[in-house]
């Protein structure tokens, strides 16, 4: 999941330095160390993204008639899809079904959820908000935040 938003990237990666540096410390105060090490894996996780960014910036617009390079951006936003949908897949079907089994043939395995074992609250939570969403033209926003508070609501009263 971390791969698809920067935010869980940057949680986790600063999670890391900082854990690195607080348990590692030799001669600094260990929290001091923890943040030191979780600014500084932040750091030299994201500059050299953000130069690649600000350096090519510049050459981006006359790279668009470029026919071979526009055809590898397909691609690879195709790719990015494709992978954004397999979480998505994958994520339903573990949060829809209580059971989920694997099946194998050669090199190809499937996620084949048992069709008694349906979470019907998690059911009908997902077609509330895909009506919500598609019938009614519901913005993002709101829908995540209606989502969210309905859930903690179900949970804070048991049902879920």
């Amino acid at each position: 999941m971390a791969e698809t938003t920067p935010g869980p990237l940057i949680i986790v990666t600063q999670f890391v330095g900082f854990m690195g540096a607080y348990r590692n410390v030799t001669g600094m105060d260990p929290l001091l160390a923890g943040v030191l090490g979780g600014v500084l894996t932040t750091w030299v996780t994201f500059t050299p993204c953000f130069l690649w960014i600000f350096l090519g910036a510049p050459f981006a617009e006359a790279l668009r008639g470029a026919r071979a390079l526009n055809a590898a951006l397909a691609a690879i936003t195709a790719a990015v899809v494709g992978v954004i949908l397999n979480l998505a897949l994958w994520f339903s079907l573990h949060v829809l079904f209580g059971e989920v089994r694997e099946v194998s043939a050669g090199p190809i395995s499937l996620d084949i959820p048992t069709l008694a074992s349906v979470h019907w609250p998690s059911l009908l939570f997902a077609l509330a908000a895909a009506v919500a969403a598609f019938r009614f033209k519901v913005g993002v926003i709101p829908l995540l935040l209606g989502c969210a508070a309905i859930g903690v609501g179900l949970h804070l009263a048991g049902w879920v």
